[in-house]
């Protein structure tokens, strides 16, 4: 199997390249190599779906983040698959075809096959902090359209079929002459399918499509982050009358977990010690991915000093090593100390040159007594 190509390099941009360069080069591309204007190029249908593909991960931000990480292995371990085919792309980025070409979709008509897609859906599903930086396998109840069982998603009446439009007589356009120009819009018969439902089906009216409730797996990779989306292909709604289904988006929503901090992929927590810990050293417990581990405490240890503990923060995304885990001590001062505590200090302060008696001087020099 062939390697894939750099994004940057399939759209011709700097890797440093902002949105706006990076939608203009795939405006470019897409232009270009479009289906419509290369009819049986097979070569041309590839490098339309690689600048497609290119552009889906660098416009956004958490996908390009991953890209920039992990390669090709980040963006699809977060759930991101590639496009099924060229009507998938036609109606994900109907927005830009529309600038591009004056009206929606793949050139203002239906993607090839004569029906749309299906709409896409958007779950949400909650994670504790560990299934989400150790991977998981859930169950999602989703309720979503599917095929209609009587008329088999056609939306005709079983028995008959669909006609070809006589608006349009199957093109799903119109075209308007304007002065030397010719404009062509979407069929308002059709609404640019190309056929109509002479005679509907009476359990879906038409839509060939029927409201079910189903149980879906989903596998959530090790590492996610809160706010990160898993795209199941095919999984959202069929589309009207035999159309691709769409996809269905999963948003993830980690709790935060009291025992650390997360940065990216590294972890960090704060451990408290006592000025006896700071000042003589010890060993303390700290609370790790893989259970409770021992970190040593140096003598004369500073407040905010931060020990590193290599690999002990979460996996990375695409599966291979890990972050890592930085503990900071935070030294407690005691509010209260039993007259054993104080008589002790008192001693330490006077070898210091202190002044035990608790007596400090005021603003302008005098002596005042500790309240």
């Amino acid at each position: 199997m062939a390697s894939k190509r750099d994004y940057y390099e399939i759209l011709g941009v700097a890797r440093a390249a902002d949105a706006e360069e990076i939608k203009k080069a795939y405006r470019k591309q897409a232009l270009q190599y479009h289906p419509d204007r290369n009819p049986g190029d097979g070569l041309a249908e590839e490098k339309f779906k690689e600048a497609s593909e290119a552009y889906e991960v660098l416009s956004h931000p958490d996908k390009r983040s991953l890209y920039d990480q992990y390669g090709h292995e980040g963006p699809r371990q977060a759930g991101f698959q590639g496009f099924s085919d060229v009507g998938d792309i036609f109606s994900h980025f109907s927005d830009i075809f529309g600038d591009i070409f004056g009206f929606g979709g793949a050139g203002g008509r239906a993607p090839r096959g004569g029906s749309p897609r299906g709409h896409d859906l958007q779950v949400q599903l909650e994670l504790t902090f560990e299934e989400a930086v150790r991977g998981v396998t859930r169950t999602l109840e989703v309720e979503r359209r599917v095929r209609c069982d009587e008329c088999g998603g056609s939306g005709a009446k079983p028995g008959t079929g669909a006609e070809t439009c006589r608006t349009c007589h199957g093109r799903g356009q119109v075209v308007h002459a304007q002065g030397f120009f010719m404009i062509g819009t979407t069929c308002p018969t059709c609404r640019g399918e190309g056929t109509i439902i002479a005679t509907p089906c009476s359990r879906c009216r038409g839509s060939g499509l029927s409201l079910r409730e189903e149980k879906l797996e989903v596998k959530v990779p090790a590492g996610v982050d809160d706010g990160s989306t898993l795209r199941l292909t095919g999984k959202g709604e069929p589309g009207p009358r035999g159309g691709a289904p769409g996809h269905l988006y999963v948003l993830l929503r980690v709790r935060a977990d009291p025992r650390w901090r997360r940065d990216g992929d590294d972890l960090f927590c704060e451990v408290p010690i006592s000025f006896a810990q700071a000042a003589l050293g010890d060993v303390v417990v700290v609370p790790t991915l893989d259970g409770e581990e021992e970190v040593e405490v140096d003598p004369g240890t500073q407040p905010g000093t931060t020990v590193t503990l290599r690999g002990h923060g979460v996996p990375h995304v695409e599966g291979r090593g890990r972050g890592d885990l930085m503990v900071r001590f935070r030294v407690d001062v005691p509010r209260k100390l039993t007259p054993r505590q104080e008589e002790l200090l008192r001693e330490l302060a006077a070898e210091e040159g202190l002044r035990p008696e608790g007596q400090r001087r005021g603003l302008f020099g005098g002596r005042r007594r500790k309240k």
